[in-house]
């Protein structure tokens, strides 16, 4: 079995992540003496010194019935005299015989204010009945819970210890840079404070842990135990949370991801304020801009998230955002791609008015929007149609839509364009996974409502030297944009 992205906590079970989970731990290790080649400090000690203090164990307990839940009783037909003594003796048997046990797992975590604030995993804390934090002095404190986030994985606890607490304080992840000496301080394999040194590897990682992955990668020896804990820079300023390594077997091999503070610390206050997160949203669905897509549509270089269908139309925060819009800077922040579009928008405070520059039909365009409060996506609204004749080109077969094509293809009643009904498996369409029934709306972001529409408008890009046609489809009631490459012969 390979090298995978690994989370497990102490216990040894699965952590709660979705696509993907996380335990990381700091070990006490000598350091490799590769290591010293790179320039180490003389010695970390005063630094650890200082930091240890405000780094802690988090602990947590669940409650699991040894029975593993609600043993099923038989069926009998209803109003049977059977049914409500069996019922009543399968309920008995499951209280008597089945008590539940306690599981117990530990992570780490670190102190952010002196009040008693103290920063996690979401994935350490989760489906926890109760969570204890352990000082570096063995003093214990009930936590609560102020809130957690599944799609950072991070998470905040408020301990009363009756008096002010060691902290530390956040640095700036942005203006780190790899080949920095960092440190990880954590709770590994529930031994205690661990203190492991390394460099920053590589930055803006994605390991498909969720949609604004963009982790710190860091060769700092980190281990089970660990999830939670500090990413410190040499100024003794934490720069990252500590929360998945790359392992076959669970170890630690060097490849160790922490969340950069830059994402965590709106994510935090906002869990600390509100227990929840309120994401920004535009309402708009993106892909990303290739090559052919950028060619295609006159701009200089594959950049930016091309919008390719507004979600839905009543919902005010995509402003005069239009499919086939290609948005390059919002809120004055570069876009260079679907991800950056979607951690800045997420990051902007909801009811915020922002600009945002975009690629619009050949032109550099700037427009205002108000961002809404992230919902879940509503279907997508049909598009719309009808005209009687055919045509070929770019290897499509391409006719309008007439009432016999609607039922063929199941298309709305209300879809306008041009039905594709064959492809030819050798051309560029099939290779952009064109079909039938798929309806060609636009070609170049202009409108096309009949197949010779279609053919002019193509002869038309041909005829300006590009090398390909950018391509607006509808299939079911979503809309996708393609670039078809222009044979010249």
């Amino acid at each position: 079995m390979g090298p995978s992205i690994r989370g497990v906590d102490q216990r040894g079970r699965r952590a709660s992540l979705g696509v993907w989970a996380a335990i990381v731990a700091a070990s006490l290790v000598a350091l490799p003496a590769s290591a010293w080649s790179r320039g180490a400090p003389n010695s970390f000690a005063d630094l650890v010194e200082r930091l240890s203090p405000a780094v802690v164990n988090v602990s947590t307990t669940q409650n699991v019935s040894r029975g593993g839940g609600k043993v099923p009783t038989p069926q009998f037909p209803p109003g049977s005299p059977f049914e409500e003594f069996f019922e009543e003796f399968f309920e008995r048997q499951q209280s008597e015989q089945a008590p539940t046990r306690r599981v117990t797992s530990l992570g780490s975590g670190f102190i952010i204010d002196a009040a008693g604030i103290i920063i996690t995993n979401n994935h350490v804390i989760a489906d926890a009945d109760e969570v204890t934090v352990i000082l570096s002095d063995d003093t214990e404190l009930a936590a609560e819970i102020l809130g957690c986030d599944e799609r950072t994985d991070l998470a905040v606890l408020k301990v009363d210890a009756g008096r002010p607490l060691p902290s530390v304080a956040w640095g700036n992840s942005e203006t780190a840079r790899v080949g920095d000496w960092v440190l990880a301080i954590g709770n590994p394999f529930g031994l205690g404070g661990s203190v492991t040194a390394g460099i920053i590897s590589a930055r803006g990682r994605n390991i498909n842990a969720g949609p604004y992955d963009d982790f710190i990668q860091t060769d700092a020896p980190i281990n089970r135990g660990n999830s939670g804990g500090p990413l410190f820079n040499m100024e003794g300023q934490v720069i990252g949370i500590n929360s998945a390594i790359f392992s076959p077997s669970g170890g630690s091999i060097g490849i160790g991801f922490s969340i950069p503070v830059s994402l965590a610390r709106p994510v935090l206050e906002q869990l600390a304020a509100y227990g929840r997160v309120r994401r920004g949203w535009l309402g708009v669905r993106i892909q990303t801009v290739t090559e052919e897509i950028a060619e295609g549509l006159g701009l200089d270089e594959a950049r930016g998230a091309l919008v390719a269908s507004i979600i839905d139309e009543a919902d005010p925060a995509h402003g005069r955002i239009e499919p086939g819009d290609i948005i390059l800077a919002f809120d004055r922040k570069l876009i260079t791609d679907v991800r950056s579009l979607s951690r800045a928008v997420a990051d902007t405070p909801v009811g915020k008015t922002v600009d945002v520059e975009l690629w619009r039909r050949g032109e550099l365009q700037t427009i205002t929007v108000t961002v809404s409060e992230m919902t879940e996506p509503k279907e997508l609204a049909a598009i719309q149609s009808s005209q009687p004749e055919t045509a070929e080109v770019l290897g499509m077969s391409l006719a309008a839509i007439t009432d016999e094509l609607r039922e063929k293809y199941d298309l709305s009643e209300d879809v306008e364009g041009v039905v594709v009904t064959a492809v030819d498996e050798d051309s560029s369409a099939a290779e952009q996974r064109i079909q039938p029934g798929d309806v060609v709306t636009e070609v170049s972001q202009d409108e096309v409502q009949t197949p010779r529409e279609l053919v002019a408008k193509v002869r038309e890009v041909e005829e300006s030297n590009r090398k390909s046609v950018v391509l607006t489809l509808t299939h079911g009631g979503e809309l996708r944009f393609v670039a078809l490459r222009l044979d010249r012969g």
